[in-house]
């Protein structure tokens, strides 16, 4: 049987060999993930937990703005544009994202306590999310090239090197220091200027040339109009954090940071399913072919939702796994950000038609008014309701989100489709809304175990009875052309 299968590995193309172990080691990340959660919410309070989070939000907001994301979009759509001068483009990017790292670094150092009373950082943590910001930028741009040519090899032991070596060098740093925010934060830097650092100086040899005006002008051109999404898709999932530690404490933020970080598992199963899904979408979309995709699109659709629901039921137990009892107030998060983790899956078959067709100013436009919503409401509704709230403000933001993508998504069909729609707008809303009504119902069957382990065996009842729709849903999602 073993030897039967290796022969069927053996034979594959590289590139279902690549999309495999690229999707393996999502899993694995996602499960280290997992695992290391309950050990740093045990020798981290609350507060150390909740800094931590802040730290990590302002990251994900300052990394855009700091490097541009030059290893996003326009470097993917690069190394085709300039397949015959891959290596000097890539070079060029390198020294690019450094340069513009080196010099928000500077600016920092020249009034280092200006900045961190605005970002509630130390000196230390400041230079060490530069030093981050630097070496994630340069393995995205070599791991961006390792998978346009398929080569998984290197990529994926690398990626699986840092995904152990991370968590294990923080604890160790945490269990011998008085400062353990900071602690964490080194340890993650240290493990990724000795993995990531080497990434940079193999491009640089292989393009040898750190400065190229006809690169960096393009890649200013490009993602300079991006530049309000990439920052407001980082501020829609990050501004929660730092708001509740500025209007709540930073125990309340760790507290809702737990919850973020559970409901956010579930985007390993949105990831997965979208590796496979959207290239089959790009292509329906060059053949102008787009009512195929509600063949493929509706059972992921009910696939996302589903597990999104079952979360929100074992929600209790999932925390109680995850943290100690001075977390157990997460389980109130957990529907509001689970039911989003939903939504967003959701824009993506919307705004692939955005990408494709290069309409920058509608991506903008949606993610820019999900950001602005999402502050807004976090800031009545903290300061009125308190710290969970914000659970739910971002539930809101990622459905007006998915609304304003489903409208640019409409206006593209008119100009290019003859108005042919790939989806019923009824369809959308009754998933939607089932999820959500679903979602509620169960949060209200938390205080009484009785009724809600009663919905679970119903639930598996129902599923026993649909096995062959299962079945058939599943066959689906693991090949889009059988739909």
């Amino acid at each position: 049987m073993l030897k039967k299968y290796l022969n069927i590995y053996k034979q594959m193309p590289v590139q279902m060999k690549a999309s495999m172990w690229f999707l393996i080691c999502s899993f694995i990340q996602k499960g280290i993930s997992m695992i290391t959660t309950p050990i740093f919410t045990r020798i981290l309070t609350t507060q150390e937990y909740g800094q931590y989070s802040v730290f990590n939000a302002w990251l994900q907001i300052l990394t855009p703005i700091v490097c541009l994301n030059l290893y996003a979009g326009v470097y993917a759509q690069g190394i085709v544009k300039f397949e015959d001068d891959r290596n000097r483009y890539s070079s060029s990017l390198q020294g690019f994202c450094l340069t513009l790292t080196a010099t928000w670094a500077f600016i920092y150092l020249l009034s280092c306590s200006f900045w961190n009373k605005i970002f509630s950082l130390t000196t230390v943590q400041g230079i060490a999310m530069f030093l981050m910001i630097w070496a994630t930028g340069s393995f995205n741009f070599w791991s961006m090239n390792q998978r346009a040519d398929f080569k998984y090899r290197k990529l994926v032991l690398l990626t699986l090197l840092a995904t152990i070596f991370q968590p294990l060098v923080s604890v160790i740093f945490i269990i011998n220091s008085n400062d353990k925010v900071s602690a964490r934060i080194i340890g993650i830097a240290v493990v990724q200027m000795a993995l990531y650092a080497g990434t940079f100086i193999y491009q640089m040899k292989e393009g040898k040339q750190f400065f190229s005006r006809k690169y960096w002008l393009y890649a200013l051109k490009f993602n300079i109009p991006l530049l309000p999404h990439y920052l407001s898709m980082n501020v829609l999932s990050s501004s929660d954090r730092i708001m509740i530690s500025h209007m709540a404490g930073d125990g309340e933020a760790g507290i809702y940071n737990l919850a973020y970080s559970v409901s956010l598992i579930m985007t390993m199963f949105n990831t997965a399913l979208l590796q496979t899904i959207e290239p089959w979408i790009y292509r329906k979309l060059k053949e102008k072919r787009i009512q195929d995709l509600a063949g493929v699109a509706y059972p992921c659709f009910i696939a996302i939702a589903v597990l999104n629901v079952l979360l929100v039921m074992f929600a209790p137990e999932v925390i109680a796994v995850f943290a100690p009892d001075a977390y157990q107030e997460a389980i109130w998060m957990i529907p509001g950000v689970a039911l989003s983790v939903f939504f967003t899956f959701l824009y993506t078959f919307f705004a692939t038609f955005e990408f494709y067709y290069e309409k920058t100013r509608y991506i903008a436009g949606a993610t820019v008014g999900g950001a602005l919503l999402n502050i807004g409401l976090n800031y009545v509704c903290i300061n009125r309701f308190g710290y969970i709230a914000a659970g739910y403000t971002t539930l809101f933001s990622y459905i007006l989100f998915a609304v304003l993508h489903y409208y640019f998504m409409v206006r593209i069909c008119k100009e290019y489709m003859d108005n042919v729609r790939p989806y019923k707008p009824g369809f959308i809303i009754a998933i939607g809304g089932g999820c959500m009504i679903a979602g509620f119902s169960i949060m209200l069957t938390y205080y009484n175990p009785v009724i809600r382990y009663a919905m679970i065996v119903i639930v598996v009842l129902i599923a026993f009875m649909m096995k062959n729709y299962i079945l058939s849903v599943l066959r689906i999602l693991s090949d889009p052309r059988k739909g």
